[in-house]
């Protein structure tokens, strides 16, 4: 085949194959959200003769690719297929070799693919080595799904920083603990479910001190089948005051422990940490001595993490919030009031006026027996 191909971004016709195959692509992507950290999560699917031959998804820790997955199963009948793959297909060394040398040696015939790798060692270069090598691409089918399926990674890539989603359990009237601090159980069982659902898709889990030292929370993913998808676990812990005794520190060989602290936190407790095999990280302070948020998610970026799930407390949210780094709200209420003197969602963080508020927009709501769950995504640069 020639290989003098144009990229096609246009939109497809939706019923097409192509979207067909894509569909079947991104749902493969979507299964190992949260297992492929630093690499994004795709989907592949190797057609021939209107006959699906192989099908692959990014495995734990990122290897093998989809492409190479679905490769290895389609084996001979890959020669002259068509490939649908949801993100771009890479072109450079890594731990592994490129996949479009893997599909070039298969002898593929045609390679759609949903959206360009924003990784620039990527970005349109494994169009054009695919193209060179004599293959038809095409690409732009479901370009807006496969994006936001892998937003963290892409957030990673263009902004330096995790996709930051904000999961809250409060009562109607906002509050997430009555003014002794008890908060179990706010909701019921089938919200609590869907939040170790939540971890499980996130690479890490983020709570503050005051949340750790309050609760005792094992922020690990228990739900049955998929008690292996523990997220990294990740206290916002300034002045190192986790105990040595806590469940987290105690139990840091079973999921990753990691302490987010200022640079001249003790020694002493730094080191007593690290022998309990938790990892502690400095990050710089903001002029008022508090640690900044900003330089924290950027050094979980540094250590490969696209998406982080944060789930308290009230002014670890606040700091979130006023820095703009919440991209997605997570908001769980249950049909109950606490009232005033209830410990608030977020603490104030000196909004003076409601056009200066982070606006969301809502994208989904959802019944969880007694219970509701609205998804919001974040509004930037909105006035209204």
């Amino acid at each position: 085949m020639v290989g003098s191909a144009v990229t096609q971004t246009r939109a497809p016709d939706p019923g097409s194959d192509d979207v067909r195959h894509m569909r079947a692509a991104l749902a493969l992507a979507d299964r190992n959200l949260g297992r492929v950290w630093p690499n994004p999560s795709a989907g592949c699917v190797i057609v021939r003769a209107g006959r699906v031959v192989g099908r692959g998804w990014t495995q734990p820790g990122g290897r093998p690719h989809a492409e190479v997955e679905a490769l290895g199963r389609a084996g001979a009948a890959a020669r002259g297929a068509t490939v649908y793959v949801s993100l771009e297909p890479c072109c450079h060394w890594g731990r592994t070799p490129p996949c479009t040398d893997a599909l070039t040696a298969a002898g593929v015939a045609r390679v759609v693919y949903a959206v360009d790798d924003p990784d620039p060692r990527v970005s349109g270069k494994g169009a054009e080595r695919l193209r060179a090598a004599g293959i038809d691409v095409r690409s732009g089918v479901l370009a807006a799904e496969a994006e936001a399926l892998n937003e963290g990674f892409f957030r990673r890539m263009q902004d330096g920083r995790p996709l930051v989603t904000l999961k809250v359990a409060t009562s109607l009237d906002g509050r997430i603990a009555a003014h002794t601090g008890a908060s179990r159980w706010i909701t019921g069982a089938p919200a609590r479910a869907h939040g170790h659902l939540l971890r499980a898709r996130h690479d890490g889990v983020m709570v503050g001190i005051g949340t750790a030292l309050a609760d005792e929370p094992q922020l690990t993913c228990r739900l049955a089948g998929l008690e292996d998808r523990h997220p990294v676990r990740i206290v916002v812990d300034s002045r190192l005051r986790l105990p040595l005794t806590a469940r987290l520190v105690q139990e840091a060989a079973e999921a990753p422990v990691w302490l987010l602290t200022l640079p001249d936190a003790d020694p002493a407790r730094r080191h007593a940490f690290e022998d309990c095999g938790v990892t502690v990280i400095s990050v710089s302070p903001r002029e008022t001595g508090t640690l900044d948020m900003a330089a924290a998610m950027a050094a979980l970026a540094g250590r490969g993490l696209t998406r982080v799930l944060v789930e308290g407390g009230g002014r670890l949210a606040a700091t979130l919030l006023r820095d703009d780094l919440v991209d997605h709200l997570e908001w769980f209420r249950a049909p109950t009031i606490i009232g005033g003197d209830g410990v608030p969602a977020a603490v104030a963080f000196g909004i003076v006026r409601p056009d200066d508020a982070p606006r969301f927009e809502r994208v989904a709501v959802r019944e969880l027996g007694v219970d509701i769950l609205e998804r919001y995504r974040r509004l930037r640069h909105e006035r209204v």
